[in-house]
Order: C-alpha cells, then structure tokens, then sequence
C-alpha cells in the first residue's frame, strides 16, 4: 500500500484513513491492470520533467521535478489487485505548503486517465 500523508498539506492521498484535508478519490479504470498500469505510464512519460524511480507488479513510485526551483514531489501508484482502483498519493519532499500542486497534478492524471479509457477499447 502506499505512505501515508505528514500533517503538512502539500500532500494528497487515497489511501484509506486518510483526513479530509489530504484526501483524493482513487483512480478508476476499466479493462485489465496491465492495459490501464500501460495508460498510466503512458501518461506519466508524456509529462515534462518525471522519472520512474519504482516499478512493480502493483506499485508504481514516479518523482516529478519542478521547473523554477528543481524541487522533488513524490508520487505513488498502487494497483489494487481486487478492485479496479488505483490509490495514489503525491507528496513535496521538502517545505510547507505546496500551493495545491499534488492536488492538481493528481486530478490532471485522473482527467487523462479517465479519457483515455473512454476512447480505448478493451477486446
């Protein structure tokens, strides 16, 4: 499963338990998890300045730089194996407050996501 969130607000999660403030839905596919993890990384490779750092059967970590300052925010994915849902959690490694940008960043990709399963087909 993924990490939970520290007190500090530049931190989104699915993960269950998670406070209000910190919360995101999971993602949402359909078809199998090979085809929505591919869509996923698909997605994550089209996006400037990230880097696969983590890969496995139902874990995915992917850090993500920023452009002015060069900070770091963490990302994880983790494919639930029973459900089609992937929990995700996105998190500033250094500072405060993060100015909504893994809140932003987290529903960008459930955007993409989601458009990409609504044209794709599944046979």
């Amino acid at each position: 499963m993924i990490s939970p969130c520290p007190n500090s607000p530049n931190c989104v999660s699915s993960a269950p338990g998670t406070d209000r403030e910190h919360f995101v839905e999971p993602l949402h596919y359909t078809g199998t998890l090979d085809k929505s993890k591919a869509h996923l990384l698909a997605i994550i490779h089209a996006m400037p300045r990230t880097r696969i750092v983590g890969n496995d059967s139902y874990h995915l970590h992917v850090e993500y730089t920023s452009l002015l300052f060069r900070f770091v925010d963490d990302v994880e994915f983790w494919f639930d194996p029973e459900a089609p849902l992937i929990h995700v959690r996105s998190a500033s490694r250094i500072g405060y407050s993060d100015l909504g940008a893994n809140r932003k960043r987290v529903d960008s990709i459930r955007s993409q996501l989601e458009n990409r399963t609504e044209t794709t087909s599944y046979s």
